[in-house]
């Protein structure tokens, strides 16, 4: 049995198809591409199910560091519908100017997302339909009739009322991420989609402890490319399910140069789990973490400490906020 009411990937498969051809009859789409692998399998659905009718928007603003150039080189070598991208930046910087609170964060960000996704399918032309890669943990952390709020996913929780678009079309909200891959292999996505980690729908605000300022995402955007290259150097990159930096918005005393220095604090979370409502913290290796803390201070003069966190889920949750 395949997410509890199907019979196996492909009895999924046919009947979401089915379904989404239905509900497109005469009807557009836009897809909200992120580039990880829900929105790329929603993608993928809706393309098999009407190929003539869906256009994907990447909206810039709050992902890692080039990661629009890479989501648009891989999008153009395995998807044939068009991709608009939107930068953003100075969208949600205004926006979140002033704001700390992580669930007051995740509902702006939600609403500034559908906002622009309504404003380039204006322009565009006319989509009735908004399609996002929402899967099951998402709905029931935002919290539902059977689950209460742990937090508000920006596609859930942080949706506004009154949106434009006619509907939403979520071919895979039943489903946990190992099924939304068995889904992406089966399309014949490729690994780099298939098994590329989780990233949240809010980027790197969510990773960015307290308000969200440019100077800010910089640093982060610096110190997470530098985790992600060591754990991949180390040959880890497919052993640990996730793993990422987070600025922890607090000081720390430190030595540069000689003399004192006050700066920021980045923690490392790395976890391993299979269905994200519960996970483990990663075992990296000690001469891992050593290279990474190394790097991190000796690169970025903004930072002088480095911490791992080893928290399983529950108690914490796997991002910050």
């Amino acid at each position: 049995m395949f997410a509890r009411t199907y019979e196996s990937v492909g009895d999924f498969i046919e009947k979401q198809t089915k379904k989404i051809s239905e509900r497109l009859t005469g009807k557009k789409a836009v897809c909200a591409f992120s580039g990880g692998v829900d929105s790329a399998v929603a993608a993928m659905l809706v393309n098999k199910a009407a190929p003539d009718k869906l256009t994907c928007v990447f909206v810039d603003g709050l992902m890692r560091l080039n990661e629009r150039e890479q989501i648009e080189k891989t999008y153009g070598e395995h998807f044939k519908n068009p991709l608009v991208c939107v930068d953003g930046t100075k969208t949600f910087l205004e926006k979140l100017s002033g704001i700390t609170d992580p669930e007051e964060k995740r509902k702006i960000i939600g609403e500034c997302y559908i906002r622009m996704f309504e404003e380039e399918a204006g322009r565009l032309g006319k989509f009735e339909f908004l399609v996002q890669g929402t899967i099951y943990p998402d709905i029931a952390e935002s919290g539902d009739e059977n689950s209460k709020l742990v937090k508000s996913h920006h596609n859930v929780g942080g949706l506004p009322k009154n949106i434009l678009f006619e509907g939403l079309i979520e071919p895979l909200a039943e489903l946990y991420k190992n099924e939304v891959r068995e889904v992406g292999a089966a399309l014949g996505l490729p690994d780099e989609v298939v098994f590329r980690q989780p990233f949240p729908g809010p980027g790197l605000a969510v990773r960015c402890l307290g308000e969200v300022t440019e100077a800010k995402l910089e640093i982060l955007r610096r110190a997470d490319k530098i985790v992600r290259d060591e754990i991949t150097a180390a040959g880890l990159g497919r052993s640990i399910w996730q793993y990422f930096a987070i600025l922890t918005n607090e000081l720390s005393t430190g030595v540069r140069d000689g003399a004192r220095r006050y700066g920021n604090i980045i923690a490392v979370r790395a976890v391993n789990s299979t269905y994200t409502v519960t996970a483990e913290w990663a075992k990296i290796p000690h001469a891992t973490l050593g290279k990474i803390s190394e790097r991190i201070v000796g690169e970025i003069d903004e930072v002088n400490r480095v911490v791992y966190d080893i928290t399983s889920k529950p108690p914490g949750t796997i991002e910050w906020e």
